[in-house]
């Protein structure tokens, strides 16, 4: 969906250019990765810094080997042995428990809420030609299609769960955002994190910037409903919309 592009701003440029989960996240995960550098540069001044942390090379270790044991013997894992190597893994991380699982998870109940949209099971195999089911698919499509998809019972849990996996709870805290502002006594860190959620607060205008022009057609769909996934912040509720600060499930 991109190829390598040093001339913008993201070496990166997108295929296709009004592609809304990408452009927003590319801006997401800029913020989240100079926020990481800025951290990590604090406390890790040179690589040997980083290759003389037993703590932290414990920790990777166990990432690695037992977190991902199916796959420890692959040769793309980073070595942590660089700065460099310590900013690209923990960007990853909070990007994946972040921006990436709200994209992935807080449209299910918009979409996937009225259930012909998204049906979670199929009951009997597409219909054969020359079947009385095959006939019944032919003189009435519909009546067919609700006789294959999700039961009512199934729909009833189905859609109970993806609303309550889609909701927001009232004391939600969001990407760039802590829960007490006592997380730590460093004054550098805390100008850093401050600056990452401003920076947050800018890309949200971005947003709702785009969603407002109507050039970019991908923003809105046919059904006129903006994408806001990436949108940093949220109220209470099935909103659309909301980066919590990880993953809470």
């Amino acid at each position: 969906m991109a190829v390598e592009d040093p001339s913008s701003p993201h070496g990166l440029r997108l295929l296709i250019e009004d592609y809304p989960y990408a452009v927003d996240g590319l801006e997401i995960w800029d913020a989240i990765k100079s926020w990481v550098q800025e951290y990590v540069s604090l406390y890790y001044p040179t690589d040997v810094a980083v290759q003389r942390d037993t703590e932290l090379q414990a920790w990777w270790k166990e990432v690695v080997e037992k977190g991902h044991a199916d796959l420890k013997d692959k040769p793309w894992w980073p070595k942590m042995q660089s700065i460099e190597a310590l900013v690209k893994s923990c960007s990853i991380i909070v990007w994946t428990a972040s921006a990436l699982h709200a994209a992935v998870n807080f449209g299910q109940y918009p979409y996937g809420g009225y259930i012909v949209n998204r049906p979670t099971l199929s009951r009997r195999f597409i219909p054969e030609p020359g079947t009385p089911e095959y006939d019944e698919m032919v003189s009435s499509y519909q009546k067919a299609y609700l006789k294959t998809i999700t039961p009512k019972f199934e729909t009833l849990i189905d859609l109970s769960v993806i609303e309550i996996l889609s909701r927001h709870a009232s004391d939600e805290v969001y990407l760039g955002q802590r829960d007490t502002p006592n997380w730590t006594t460093d004054n550098k860190a805390l100008e850093a994190f401050k600056r990452f959620g401003s920076k947050l607060g800018e890309i949200e205008g971005k947003i709702n910037a785009r969603n407002s022009d109507p050039s970019l057609r991908n923003r809105r769909g046919p059904v006129e409903l903006p994408y806001t996934l990436l949108h940093r912040s949220s109220e209470e509720g099935l909103t659309f919309k909301g980066i919590p600060n990880s993953i809470s499930i």
